[in-house]
């Protein structure tokens, strides 16, 4: 049987919410003003978009245009990244003052429209360059067994017994370069090396856009491989860790001798550390520093390798992550964490990277399945990948970028862009507001992962394949989620600067915790926290030299927490107790059917709950929350309209991938149902409408379509991408239009697909089809009434619609992916003659055209 929340729980949970509310109370709205805020978002919660630059082979009209087409279709700004050509001519060279002069006008034309815009200080990523020479770029450590012929860039450092340590470089170059771009990927350990990038490339452009400077600097996902050396490591390392590493180098070459025997762990340790340590202060911390001194701010994905570790983001002002798995180990969680942590308000991530490859497939439905898993982990802006630059020469459907979807008017569906950007606004507004409600602090097993590194296998925090994702395995995560509760990523340093400000501390499965650390962690439970530790209790100290003088006392300090009769603290040995673990320290916060996920935030007025159905298929079942307040209400995230909700236990239905917004308010909240008339008693049926339509494609007659059907199964439209128009006049009976009943006009249900497809990249899609393939927008008597492009697939109309006659006019769009299909497929032989391979096409083979347009069952049924 759960109980109800401790008392220690609850002071704790007060102390949380507590925390920055006298700071922020003074901005807390009313429920009244959130409301009205939440039907007109401000504009700088507008999505963005990673807006790249092939060649770039820009020009000024080009550039203008499409950053009005962005405006249009409620896109807040974008990311200016350029990257490698796709024209054999007209491309100008990286960082000249043509290019210069383009992102000058760029940035005065973005701030005339209203737009954000943010730069990337590189060409394509990591950051890097022909500046960058051999002795700056990223390095590595090389072990031979024989007598080593050194390279340019390389040094002996060290013989033990037949291996030889050379400090080398791993000779990674700038992936997708633009023309002009081209060199070593620089080290990110080195701080000159850093200095020579932003004299080089960084100055030049922040010169250009003196009048204009960016919202933000970016710095794309770490992502040099093998990197785990720099040249002055030796003499660094033992500054920071008080010994030298030279006469225990074997170590890390996985070679141990009497001298490491024993201690290869806590040696690996060391040196893991120190790299992070590195990252910090040579390339974070100078970069945040370079911005400020420039008016602009530093946005970051801080993860990869280097080992940039959760409280690295502590050193960026706009922390980003990447990942759609909101039930496994992530970099969106990653970076949301950060920002809970350290007070960040806004948490951007790349979003929609390889969405439903390739390019040109993506479907609206894809894009909110795919970014209603990013704000489940806390995400509240969304960087779009992307927005391909693509000039009229370039044909339909255009340029696009080998890992990503197009998201401009390239793809036919853009005409239902401004309502898609509308939803990802509202929701990224109203989890900007008050603080997060997260009631659990996941400890990250940071000095584990660091004393499980190899030569070559230096990361963190890659999803799935970093350190830490294998120690937390697949099924922790999931356990807190299905429990009811929210959780944060936690670290050391966190834990350092802020302390621990969940009501519940989750330990999983740690062996080494440095004692300052597992310290604070006594001082919290003292404070009324719950420490609870899974499968092993903390057991050593972390480091080589802390292991003699911080074992014992780490030891003694774990049987005082779990052993002892008066503690609060509890140890599981098996993980698959953590969910009984948890409701006996507290209450769950929401708890849901299975596939839907929940964000709280809590304000002074109200507490807001996000939910989300994951699933491609309906969910009905009870929700219960744990909020007391007195009212409630449902928030349509697509109209901004509100409904009654009832009270803390609920009935919850949603669609396949429908999400909800409820508000809880000790506030009076406006009655929706005030001033309209009760609906009559007697329910009119649907009338099927779904024959006699009449289509339109663009330059030919209307014809008539004796029933609904994929445009693939009509002549000669099978690889026809575009809009058409559908055309049917309705007659109404006046009773349908009864007082306080409102009428849909229903597309349909869809279909759940089953199938997974195997294609290149990460990326997901939705796995649903639904009747409208893949948008509309339907007009009524000449007055458009609304989009269609995500279930459930309809749009009231009752408003809009006379007794008799009514002309209904539906305007449907589909996939760029249909004309692709036809062929022939792009030939970049004589591009990649004159600039090398620099990209290759993503899962263009075998392309077919995909059913598109109305397909039906088409009704309009009374409510």
């Amino acid at each position: 049987m759960r109980s109800a929340v401790t008392v220690g729980s609850i002071i704790l949970l007060a102390m949380f919410l507590a925390g920055d509310r006298a700071r922020t109370a003074a901005q807390s709205p009313t429920v009244a003003q959130l409301k009205r805020s939440f039907e007109h978002p401000p504009d700088d919660s507008r999505i963005m978009m990673r807006w790249w630059w092939f060649g770039p082979a820009v020009t000024e009209p080009e550039l203008e245009r499409e950053m009005r087409l962005m405006k249009e279709g409620g896109i807040g700004g974008f990311e200016v990244q350029p990257v490698y050509p796709l024209t054999l001519d007209g491309n100008l060279t990286y960082l000249s003052p043509e290019f210069l002069d383009a992102l000058r006008f760029t940035g005065a034309k973005a701030r005339e429209l209203g737009l954000r815009m943010d730069l990337t200080l590189a060409s394509g990523w990591p950051y890097g360059g022909p500046h960058i020479p051999i002795t700056k770029a990223a390095g590595r450590l090389r072990v031979e067994r024989s007598a080593p012929q050194l390279a340019a860039g390389e040094t002996l450092i060290a013989r033990a017994g037949d291996l030889s340590f050379i400090a080398s470089r791993t000779r990674q170059t700038v992936k997708r370069p633009a023309v002009g771009a081209e060199g070593f990927v620089l080290d990110h350990y080195d701080r000159s090396a850093l200095e020579a990038h932003l004299k080089a490339v960084g100055e030049p452009m922040l010169d250009a856009l003196k009048n204009t400077p960016p919202y933000a600097i970016f710095s794309d996902s770490l992502e040099v491989y093998n990197s785990d050396w720099t040249p002055d490591f030796l003499e660094e390392f033992k500054q920071r860790r008080g010994y030298d590493l030279t006469p225990y180098l074997p170590a890390l070459a996985g070679n141990a001798d009497e001298r490491t025997r024993g201690v290869v762990a806590s040696i690996r340790h060391d040196w893991a550390r120190t790299l992070t340590e590195l990252l910090d202060e040579h390339y974070l911390a100078p970069l945040r520093e370079w911005a400020h001194s420039h008016n602009t701010r530093f946005r970051s994905q801080s993860y990869g390798t280097p080992p940039a570790s959760l409280s690295s983001n502590a050193l960026v002002d706009l922390p980003e992550g990447e990942g759609s798995d909101w039930r496994g180990f992530s970099m969106t969680r990653w970076a949301s964490s950060a920002s809970h942590l350290y007070g960040r308000p806004v948490t951007s991530s790349e979003t929609w990277t390889w969405l439903n490859s390739p390019a040109f497939r993506a479907t609206p439905l894809d894009m909110k399945a795919e970014a209603d898993r990013h704000f489940l982990q806390g995400i509240n802006q969304l960087i779009g990948h992307g927005w391909p630059y693509s000039p009229p020469s370039a044909g339909q459907p255009g340029w696009s970028f080998y890992a990503a979807a197009v998201f401009s008017e390239h793809n036919p569906w853009w005409i239902a862009m401004p309502d898609i950007a509308a939803y990802f606004q509202r929701i990224s507004f109203l989890l900007r507001q008050g603080l997060p409600s997260n009631d659990v602090a996941l400890y990250l097993p940071t000095d584990d992962a660091w004393a499980s590194f190899t030569l070559g296998n230096a990361s963190l925090s890659i999803s799935e394949s970093g350190a830490i994702a294998k120690l937390l395995g697949t099924s922790l995560i999931p356990r807190i989620l299905d429990a009811g509760y929210n959780f944060d990523f936690i670290d050391d340093g966190a834990i350092a600067r802020v302390r621990v400000q969940h009501p519940v501390l989750i330990l999983p499965n740690i062996e080494r915790i440095p004692w300052a650390t597992y310290q604070k962690i006594a001082e919290y439970e003292r404070r009324g926290g719950i420490v609870i530790a899974v499968g092993r209790k903390p057991s050593q100290a972390p480091g080589l030299m802390e292991a003699e003088t911080d074992t014992p006392r780490i030891r003694e300090l774990s049987r005082t927490l779990f052993e002892s009769r008066d503690s609060r603290s509890r140890f599981i040995e098996d993980e698959s107790q953590l969910g009984e673990a948890l409701h006996r320290a507290m209450t769950p916060d929401a708890e849901l059917p299975r596939d839907v996920g929940f964000v709280h935030r809590k304000l002074d007025s109200a507490d807001i709950y996000f939910v989300a159905n994951t699933s491609n298929h309906p969910v009905r079942g009870p929700a219960t929350f744990r909020d007391g307040r007195r009212t409630s209400q449902w928030w349509d995230p697509f109209s901004g309209n509100a409904t009654r909700a009832g009270d803390r236990r609920l009935e919850l239905a949603l669609a396949p991938y429908e999400s909800r917004v409820l508000v809880f308010s000790d506030d009076r909240l406006p009655d929706p149902s005030q001033g309209k008339r009760p609906a009559t008693r007697n329910t009119a049926a649907p009338i099927d409408i779904s024959s006699s339509w009449t289509v339109t494609f663009p330059g030919s007659q209307p014809a008539a379509l004796a029933r609904l059907q994929s445009w693939t199964d009509l002549l000669d439209r099978k690889y026809f991408s575009g809009v058409a128009v559908y055309e049917k006049t309705v007659n109404i009976d006046r009773t349908i239009l009864a007082a306080g009943r409102d009428v849909y006009l229903n597309f349909g249900e869809g279909t759940p697909v089953t199938a997974v497809e195997r294609r290149s990249g990460n990326g997901m899609r939705a796995m649903f089809e639904g009747p409208v393939r893949e948008a509309a927008v339907v007009y009524v008597n000449g007055t458009r009434a609304g989009s269609v492009w995500r279930p459930p697939y309809e749009v009231p109309v009752g408003h809009l619609l006379q007794p008799g006659q009514n002309m209904l006019r539906v305007l449907v769009a589909n996939l760029a992916i249909n004309s692709l299909a036809k062929g022939p497929p792009a030939d970049y032989r004589e591009l990649n003659a004159r600039f090398g391979e620099r990209f290759q096409p993503q899962d263009m083979a075998n392309l077919q055209p995909l059913p598109s347009g109305l397909l039906g069952p088409i009704r309009l049924i009374p409510r």
